[in-house]
């Protein structure tokens, strides 16, 4: 996953998690405003019907003509009288007031109201479950109850505070023993609040709706701005590392974008770049002066072999001078001894411009050359004053190649030196061939040796590892023959033979040019 993705993935949780809360605090809190409003709403109403109802204990009730609708009492002592006119009054007591007043309110929307007891004179006044529960609680010192009720899909509030008895009320309450200051009961007012509700469900759905669109333009923002100011020069920037080394030449950030955090990555980049060309230039240089030491090295070890090839020659000549100079009268032995000159010089100049060959100073680069006489002609050289070496060549390529001439020589000369030195005075079996295979060439030389311990095969290339007594070796001549193949695109690697002895073996791919050749 990308890191952007990533980025706006986690900026989304986030902002969703926020107005999350947001959403359910900002609903939490709309109820309990609502439920607080319609708490003193109900209130407000109690004191209403409260105020009416004591203004019409303090006038004793109120009368009314009796006629259809306006009936009797029959919970009253003196429910009906007769005016001097002859009509008949009905009364009317704070309780069926109250009642009264809530059909009416009931009927206005306005929510109702009901006045109840633990032991009511009328049945119609028996409490509800929230009006008994209420009145045990007002027996316990509770001052008032509220509760949000829903019934068939309705909300309403439910309020109820207690009603103290009075010197008003004793009239009609004298019965039922109670005393001014007792509670006789409570009254209950019910607010319906579904409009509440449905206001409460609209402006959730509008805080939704916001908290959606804003999660989206928010993230959409984001993306963008992350696109072009982060991800857009951030793959700018990977497209230039990846292209490097083959290309190098940076675009700089310059302006503005120059000063951020990405702009001093990109110019720490360009930095780190020049200075990794500065140390692969020191490197190649430090690495071609090993090779041509090592190179040095290898030819100072060949110095005691071809000193004796050319001393062999050189005492050969001298005893021809020494004989010539005895026998100036004969011609044809002066002849004869000129000739035998001839082929000990011939044979010195080929040693000598062996040894050039293998002192030479060139870069790597490929030329034209004969890959078996190059092989044999260093397997020779490294076994010069070493009799009791014998050479198994199998050298099967035959042509010319183009290749990396003079390293494949200095590969060719250490592994055949190491060869002969893991081999001893006891000498043994220098093996060396070569072949093309699959479009490279193929080349092993091999010895009769002790092998190589176990322990070792992953070091034996690594600089300046050897197992050669202190002056025998500087433990680079495998770490140099390892970076000229490398070099070469090619591969070095070391065994131990079944048979006993050492194996290495080195293969580099063919330019075309020798493959066309080769066909």
């Amino acid at each position: 996953m990308q890191l952007k993705t990533k980025f706006i993935i986690l900026i989304a949780l986030i902002a969703s998690c926020s107005y999350g809360v947001t959403f359910y605090r900002t609903s939490s809190f709309q109820e309990e405003l609502v439920v607080e409003q319609a708490t003193r709403q109900a209130k407000m109403l109690f004191a209403q019907i409260k105020l009416t109802r004591q203004w019409v204990a303090d006038h004793n009730g109120l009368f009314f003509l009796k006629g259809p609708g306006v009936q009797e009492n029959p919970f009253l002592a003196d429910g009906q009288i007769q005016d001097q006119a002859g009509n008949w009054l009905v009364k009317r007591n704070p309780a069926m007031v109250t009642r009264e007043l809530s059909a009416y309110a009931v009927k206005e929307g306005m929510g109702q109201f009901n006045v109840t007891s633990l032991k009511p004179m009328n049945p119609d006044n028996h409490p509800d479950d929230f009006e008994l529960q209420s009145l045990e609680e007002f027996n316990r010192g509770v001052a008032e109850t509220v509760r949000i009720e829903k019934s068939a899909g309705s909300h309403r509030l439910r309020y109820m505070a207690p009603l103290q008895v009075d010197s008003g009320c004793i009239e009609c309450h004298t019965g039922q023993g109670y005393q001014i200051g007792d509670v006789r009961g409570g009254m209950s007012v019910s607010i319906p609040i579904d409009w509440a509700y449905s206001e409460i469900r609209q402006n959730n759905r509008l805080l939704l709706n916001i908290a959606v669109v804003t999660i989206i333009l928010v993230s959409l923002s984001i993306f963008l701005l992350f696109e072009f100011l982060v991800a857009r020069r951030l793959k700018a920037l990977s497209r230039q590392m990846g292209a490097y080394p083959e290309e190098r030449h940076f675009e700089l950030p310059s302006g503005p974008e120059a000063e951020d955090e990405i702009g001093t990555l990109a110019k720490n980049f360009g930095q780190l770049c020049q200075r990794l060309e500065e140390s692969h230039r020191e490197l190649a240089a430090t690495r071609e002066q090993v090779f041509q030491g090592e190179k040095m090295a290898a030819l100072g070890r060949l110095v005691a072999g071809v000193s004796h090839e050319i001393n062999n020659p050189l005492g050969g000549m001298q005893n021809c001078i020494q004989t010539m100079q005895r026998s100036l009268d004969q011609p044809d032995l002066q002849q004869r001894y000129l000739k035998l000159l001839g082929q000990g010089v011939e044979r010195i100049k080929g040693t000598v411009q062996q040894l050039l060959n293998i002192g030479r100073k060139e870069p790597l680069k490929l030329q034209q050359g004969d890959i078996d006489e190059m092989i044999r002609d260093c397997l020779e050289l490294t076994c010069m004053g070493r009799r009791n070496i014998e050479l198994d060549l199998n050298l099967t390529i035959g042509q010319p190649l183009l290749v990396g001439m003079e390293s494949l020589r200095q590969v060719v000369l250490n592994l055949a030196g190491n060869a002969v030195q893991a081999m001893g005075d006891a000498g043994g079996r220098l093996h060396a061939s070569s072949c093309i295979d699959g479009g490279r060439l193929i080349v092993e030389i091999a010895d009769s040796g002790p092998g190589i311990a176990a322990e070792h095969l992953d070091k034996i290339f690594e600089p300046f590892f050897t197992t050669k007594e202190v002056g025998e070796g500087t433990g680079l001549g495998l770490s140099v023959s390892y970076s000229l193949i490398e070099q070469m695109s090619g591969e070095l690697t070391a065994a131990n033979r079944p048979s006993g002895g050492a194996l290495f073996r080195f293969s580099i791919p063919l330019p075309d040019e020798s493959l066309e050749e080769q066909r």
